[in-house]
């Protein structure tokens, strides 16, 4: 998602969220966004509670759900989508949480800690999982669906300088292989 969060990303993370569920695929879920869209008043907080529905129906079908959050994330989709992943990535120094430091600050009237809100921050604190330049983001994203999934890892090594990790290969090989139109082939294929 990016931008922020109204009856059209609503409907789009519920459409994608049934989509993995019709065709048993895991959801990764990149998150940019400076919370609800408030033109649009209360239909923009309906989808909180819409795409929490959607993210429930895929862990109850036991499929994985992993969120990339990138800089910011913040707002409503904090309080639904966003923070519900079985796998929480983030960028480095990326700014997540309810509301930006300033607000906080100026509410409790006292200074925050150093780093408060960014990607290291809270991870430190258990709320992200893994910190992850986007330059390895493939290499992360396919050991975490081969993880996930239960995918056999590699048997051989086809082409060596074609990535580092000897076991997310044959993944990373399919995805680049698989056209636009198909995503979650790559899934199908190492299952």
């Amino acid at each position: 998602t990016g931008g922020s969060m109204g009856s059209v990303v609503g409907e789009k993370i519920a459409r994608l969220g049934q989509r993995s569920l019709e065709k048993k695929w895991p959801l990764i879920l990149v998150s940019a966004s400076g919370g609800a869209r408030m033109q649009e008043g209360i239909l923009s907080l309906m989808q909180m509670p819409r795409t929490t529905i959607a993210v429930q129906m895929l862990k109850d079908a036991g499929l994985p759900y992993i969120v990339l959050h990138t800089d910011p994330t913040t707002g409503g989709v904090t309080a639904s989508y966003a923070m519900l992943g079985d796998v929480h990535i983030a960028e480095p120094g990326s700014l997540i949480g309810l509301s930006g430091p300033r607000v906080i600050e100026n509410t409790i009237r006292a200074k925050l800690p150093e780093g408060f809100q960014r990607a290291e921050y809270l991870l430190d604190h258990g709320m992200i999982d893994v910190v992850c330049h986007r330059k390895d983001l493939k290499t992360t994203l396919g050991r975490l669906l081969r993880l996930l999934t239960k995918a056999p890892a590699a048997v051989q090594r086809a082409e060596p300088e074609a990535a580092n990790d000897v076991e997310a290969l044959p993944m990373l090989q399919a995805a680049q292989s698989v056209p636009p139109s198909q995503p979650g082939v790559i899934l199908q294929d190492q299952a």
